[in-house]
């Protein structure tokens, strides 16, 4: 795994974080659940590569 693809998870989790506070500050509890929905669905789009890759690995050391 690359350190600018852990990086970019970090980042995003602050920034998510940081809009749940907000959010939460304002009385948009609804909201909080749907921007932590939207983060972790980017996250994953951000690791498709990565967990493509994992299961490449799996399938050549098995012979699947």
């Amino acid at each position: 795994m690359e350190i600018t693809l852990l990086l970019k998870i970090i980042g995003v989790g602050l920034l998510i974080a940081v809009a749940n506070q907000i959010l939460a500050k304002t009385g948009k509890e609804d909201l909080t659940v749907w921007i932590t929905v939207a983060g972790i669905v980017l996250v994953l789009v951000m690791l498709m590569g990565e967990i493509s890759g994992l299961f490449l690995q799996i399938r050549s050391a098995f012979g699947i």
